[in-house]
């Protein structure tokens, strides 16, 4: 790693510290690790909704990862009851009809 990274640098050279940060920056998988970060968001933001702290488990997601989750999931819940599922019926069942 550190021969990739002081590949065409000298290392006496004055900007030899961006010429190295530029070397190791374009060694990270960077798309895998965005479309990983999205994914640990999503899963925060359900959590959240679930624990009726949306906005709570998108940040803690967001800035500690899977990590984040525990923060939404360690605190109480909101509300006695989960919030409702989107598009369920609007209208109040009644009984059975006979």
């Amino acid at each position: 790693m550190l021969a990739k990274a002081l590949q065409g640098v000298d290392p006496n050279d004055p900007g030899a510290f961006l010429l190295i940060f530029r070397n190791l920056m374009g060694a990270v998988p960077w798309w895998p690790l965005i479309w990983l970060t999205l994914g640990f968001v999503a899963v925060g933001g359900l959590l959240g909704w679930w624990r009726g702290r949306f906005w709570l488990g998108v940040t803690s997601a967001a800035l500690l990862g899977p990590f984040g989750w525990l923060v939404v999931i360690g605190l109480p819940r909101r509300s006695a009851l989960p919030p409702p599922l989107p598009g369920g019926s609007k209208k109040p069942r009644r009984g059975p009809m006979l």
